[in-house]
């Protein structure tokens, strides 16, 4: 398994938050803590954009997608609303997490809170062909749900 080297800056007033980890040895995804200065209440339905106190330098040719956590679905319905997020490699900003409140509670965010994980792909750039003929296939145009439930 080959790894990948990524700057990364801390924001200012950041320096006590742990830089994204995996949290095992097979995990596929760091986890991003939330940077909040105070607890934000997000309710049901609502969503919130929440900083992670970091910028990063993804190279060339890769992306950081940002993804849901599994625990914080099943438990208390909180997903990623545009998952996953994409950082792309040209972006300099502060990578922040939009989370959405898909449960029947208010969800609370502290600091430090493990709020999302950044997952980092290679990526192929396409490049398109205009083409009369595209090449039969035996599911052809079928979609939504043609090949069953």
């Amino acid at each position: 398994m080959s790894g990948v080297t990524i700057r990364v800056r801390r924001e200012p007033g950041c320096e006590d938050l742990p830089l994204p980890a995996y949290q095992t040895d097979g995990a596929s995804g760091m986890d991003l803590l939330a940077a909040v200065g105070e607890t934000v209440t997000i309710e049901p339905g609502a969503w919130c954009m929440i900083p992670t106190g970091i910028r990063i330098a993804v190279p060339e040719g890769m992306e950081a997608q940002v993804r849901p956590r599994s625990g914080l679905a099943f438990r208390s319905g909180i997903g990623v609303l545009n998952a996953p997020g994409t950082v792309d490699s040209d972006y300099r900003g502060v990578v922040s997490v939009i989370l959405f409140n898909f449960g029947k509670e208010p969800f609370r965010v502290r600091r430090g809170d493990r709020v999302a994980q950044l997952v980092i792909q290679r990526i192929v750039r396409a490049e398109w062909i205009e083409s009369a003929e595209l090449g039969e296939t035996g599911r052809d145009s079928g979609g939504f749900g043609s090949t069953g439930v």
